[in-house]
């Protein structure tokens, strides 16, 4: 027999800039920016007029930071559904104590679930075929596997994005190359409603054939690349700053979202 699909009225969003939604543009909407958990709120909102969302990610956050600035945030807006992904912007530094790191993401996941609320979490991204994030792997392998654990522990949903093909596909990555495209976004939302057992009536997008890129093109776009992003993105690190360091949470409290998209 199939379980009954599940209803939401109380989305809280938590993270960085995946679930802030950086790379899907949309000038009418807060910070400039859609992403895959507004194209999750909208579907739910489909399904009843009481449901209400609310999104706190912030970009450049540390999973420290994203536990100890929203976990308690979300609790107290009693939610009955979190997404939460951190991690990401750790596993890029010099160095990381994944562990620990883990250790303070499990207290956290436990603490969202012990509320009553269903929990999503992901694993990060395998970018083993980029030049640069693959560099990497090793650390998101780890990573992964102790997340997969904390889920086990917590009963928490995981949409594994370590094993989704497709995201080779540079169409899929916003210019900067570390950020989701609203391709992106739109197939992470279709896997997270089927993570979730959510009926809905997204499409994971087609893209067609990738065009071929001459090496004279794929030079000049590599150069702009490393110029306008990976330049500024170790700057930042270098003097401790942070690309969320003057940005706030664009939807900080449970409001209605359309259904209507």
């Amino acid at each position: 027999m199939n379980s009954p699909e599940p209803v939401f009225n109380r989305y809280v969003a938590l993270g960085d800039s995946f679930t802030e939604g950086l790379g899907d543009h949309d000038p009418d909407r807060p910070n400039g920016l859609r992403g895959w958990a507004d194209r999750v709120a909208e579907q739910l909102a489909a399904k009843g007029e009481d449901f209400r969302y609310a999104n706190l990610a912030v970009r450049g956050k540390l999973l420290g930071q994203i536990i100890d600035e929203q976990v308690d945030q979300a609790l107290a807006l009693g939610p009955d559904l979190v997404t939460i992904y951190g991690g990401g912007n750790d596993l890029l530094r010099p160095s990381v104590d994944i562990d620990a790191m883990v250790d303070h993401y499990d207290e956290a996941v436990g603490k969202l679930t012990a509320s009553g609320a269903t929990v999503a979490m992901w694993t990060a991204y395998d970018a083993g075929w980029s030049a640069v994030f693959g560099k990497v792997r090793g650390r998101t392998a780890i990573y992964n596997e102790l997340v997969r654990e904390v889920a086990d522990r917590h009963g928490a949903v995981v949409v594994d994005f370590w094993r989704f093909d497709g995201y080779d596909d540079e169409r899929m990555w916003d210019w900067d190359r570390l950020h989701m495209s609203t391709a992106g976004h739109q197939r992470m939302a279709v896997e997270t409603l089927d993570a979730l057992g959510v009926g809905h009536t997204l499409e994971a997008p087609d893209l067609g054939p990738a065009p071929e890129l001459s090496k004279a093109e794929r030079r000049r776009v590599n150069y702009v690349w490393t110029k306008d992003f990976v330049g500024p993105w170790i700057g930042r690190r270098l003097t401790g700053k942070s690309s969320g360091d003057t940005v706030a949470a664009r939807r900080p409290v449970l409001e209605p979202i359309s259904a209507e998209v």
